[in-house]
């Protein structure tokens, strides 16, 4: 990694800023925790994680230069990076990031700068960012965000394109809980309090987990994922994941059983005040006794005694019709009454644009036709 700043001097009038690099967890964190809408996948922890699946990750604090005593940073990047087989090149992508004060135009400016500049230094074809600026909510009609729309305005003047490769779900749905219990419960769709009590009556009672219970909820998501149609990583992959973030206290497992047999689980990742719904998985047998319900009720419960002030269920449609693939994923989430929130989603600026339409365009047709070829034969 070159440890040379990447500085952007706006004026002469204005302090010079830099991309300083910073070097240990305790600094990282300290970084993270003083800045607005900090995620999870910016955490050290999960670039120490997806160090060992091939990237390699960098930490920058976005600084005025020369730092000062007390001039905290406007931004943190948590930058993993890969190189591309048999080329000179990389790609750069920041999971959830920057992180940053959306709502600060002269910081977002500021940003997409310094990013430009970090991809052609890092002789990357592209870098891709994917923070969680919000664009607007609800289902229909949308009410726009106006932080959002401009940023996405200021992307495209600077070039900066709508990435083909979403990597994470673009929209998601936000349960407020710093309503009392009851009111929470209350607002909920009919039918999902009823399953939430249909699972109690029914035998299904629920546990916090520990690590010991990854293997099988590892099972319980191939299952799910054979089940439900959707491509999964190797098992090996998510056990390193949920334990990496389970050392770092940021994974918590919540097993629901019945006859002391697990039969359903999900794994909640706190982030701040926030607690991220972020794995699920359930057995084919006994899904009639709604054990999915009652995990999402207790976990919902338990970050709100925990602090948090939202429970994000991690992902709805793209496009709220019955087509989108995550339409009977968003029936389920839609019974808690959550506020759908929508991102700008994850966009790419292509620092060297010929090898970014050969990667982004050209090679997808290529490897989606020796698919269709392997399927005939």
């Amino acid at each position: 990694m070159k440890t040379d700043t990447i500085t952007n001097r706006p004026s002469p009038t204005t302090p010079a800023y830099a991309l300083q690099p910073v070097a240990s967890p305790e600094a990282w964190q300290h970084t993270l925790a003083g800045l607005p809408n900090a995620h999870v996948l910016q955490s050290w922890a999960w670039g120490a994680f997806k160090s060992r699946w091939g990237w390699t990750p960098q930490h920058f604090a976005l600084q005025p230069t020369p730092a000062g005593a007390n001039t905290p940073p406007l931004a943190a990047l948590q930058v993993l990076k890969r190189k591309l087989p048999r080329l000179p090149f990389n790609m750069l992508y920041l999971p959830r990031g920057p992180v940053f004060d959306h709502d600060d135009s002269a910081v977002r400016q500021m940003l997409l700068h310094q990013l430009e500049q970090l991809a052609r230094q890092e002789r990357a074809i592209f870098i891709k960012i994917d923070p969680e600026v919000v664009s607007g909510w609800d289902e229909v009609p949308v009410r726009p965000a106006p932080a959002g729309q401009q940023f996405m305005a200021e992307l495209k003047a600077r070039g900066w394109r709508y990435a083909n490769d979403q990597v994470q779900f673009r929209n998601t749905v936000l349960l407020d809980l710093t309503r009392p219990e009851d009111d929470i419960l209350a607002a909920m769709k009919q039918k999902t309090r009823y399953n939430i009590r249909l699972a109690g009556r029914k035998g299904v009672v629920t546990r916090p987990g520990t690590s010991e219970d990854f293997p099988t909820i590892a099972s319980m998501y191939k299952e799910t994922a054979g089940r439900d149609d959707f491509a999964i990583r190797p098992a090996a992959y998510y056990l390193d994941a949920w334990q990496t973030l389970y050392d770092a206290g940021l994974a918590y497992p919540f097993i629901a059983e019945f006859n002391g047999q697990p039969i359903a689980a999900i794994i909640v990742v706190r982030s701040g005040r926030r607690a991220i719904y972020m794995y699920g998985a359930s057995l084919n047998e006994e899904r009639q006794r709604m054990p999915n319900h009652l995990l999402q009720w207790d976990a919902i419960r338990w970050a709100r005694s925990a602090g948090c002030t939202t429970y994000d269920f991690w992902g709805a449609p793209d496009e709220f019709v019955e087509s989108d693939r995550l339409w009977g994923v968003w029936r389920f989430k839609a019974g808690f009454n959550g506020q759908i929130t929508r991102h700008i989603g994850a966009w790419d600026y292509p620092a060297r644009p010929g090898l970014y339409w050969l990667f982004t365009t050209l090679m997808p047709r290529y490897l989606n036709l020796l698919r269709a070829r392997a399927r005939q034969a």
